[in-house]
């Protein structure tokens, strides 16, 4: 089971990366996949739910694939109930490894479109540091226009450099993700 998963991750990581310009339908195509996921995530579970990644951010260019971020209070009975839901309304489920989270595993879910593009990401997270940045990420680059430039640039440069290593282009955009970061948490304590 587990080198089954590793061979699906591998496959999943080669998939091409596609950069297109910023869609203001995004936005609402968020909140239509929440809603959906409000219905099928028992509430005791849900702690937060959120639109983070580029999508989330107006006016930049970005891989056309909404994530959504869902805090959760139980990651077993994520597993054990929801699974099945989430793949009964047509999710992919992967047990994917974190980066930075306390947890070592989250559970993440891919959906297509009939073509078979990935559409939407969502990831259940235990509540921790590494899901508040995200937020903290993305809230930064709504407020701070140039520097959303800077990882449109950046993300368009990456996809060309690494348009079927997803796993590259991940990395190579964390100096710059750490940097939005540190900014971020000094103009805070400045105010």
């Amino acid at each position: 089971m587990e080198k089954r998963m590793e061979q699906r991750i591998k496959a999943l990581s080669k998939e091409e990366i596609a950069i297109v310009p910023h869609d203001p339908q995004w936005a609402a195509q968020a909140l239509e996949l929440e809603k959906g996921l409000k219905r099928i995530i028992p509430r005791m579970l849900m702690l937060r739910i959120c639109h983070i990644g580029s999508t989330a951010i107006p006016g930049i260019s970005a891989k056309p694939i909404i994530d959504i971020q869902v805090e959760v209070s139980d990651m077993e009975a994520i597993r054990t109930q929801v699974v099945p839901l989430m793949e009964g309304a047509g999710y992919e489920f992967i047990w994917r490894p974190t980066m930075g989270d306390d947890e070592p595993f989250y559970a993440w879910f891919i959906l297509r479109n009939e073509a078979g593009q990935r559409v939407a990401h969502v990831h259940m997270v235990r509540p921790g540091q590494a899901s508040v940045d995200r937020i903290i990420f993305r809230d930064h680059l709504r407020n701070d226009p140039e520097s959303a430039k800077r990882y449109e640039v950046l993300k368009l440069e990456l996809a060309t450099r690494f348009r079927r290593n997803r796993i590259a282009y991940t990395e190579q955009k964390t100096d710059f993700i750490n940097e939005i970061l540190a900014k971020a948490r000094r103009e805070k304590m400045k105010r």
